[in-house]
């Protein structure tokens, strides 16, 4: 079964290794639940961590977005005071 990344990077770690570390569970957990030989109540629970994981991603994902959008503004001709 699929191990927690939370364990291996504390809250403290910067961005891109938390993102990092919550793909590599959730193919993990991929994984684990395509092999299908988990007990339901065992594959629920990998699908629940799957979804928060997935959302943390998503989250971390628009939030570099939002960077790169507001840097790319930043940088746009036509900015600069006259």
């Amino acid at each position: 079964m699929a191990k927690k990344a939370e364990a291996a990077v504390g809250p403290d770690a910067d961005p891109v290794s938390r993102f990092e570390d919550a793909m590599k569970e959730l193919e993990g957990i991929v994984q684990d639940l395509e092999r299908g030989e988990l007990k339901l109540e065992e594959s629920l629970q990998l699908f629940r961590r799957g979804i928060e994981l997935a959302r943390q991603c998503r989250g971390a994902l628009d939030g570099a977005e939002l960077t790169v959008r507001n840097l790319l503004e930043t940088d746009a001709p036509g900015d600069e005071a006259p």
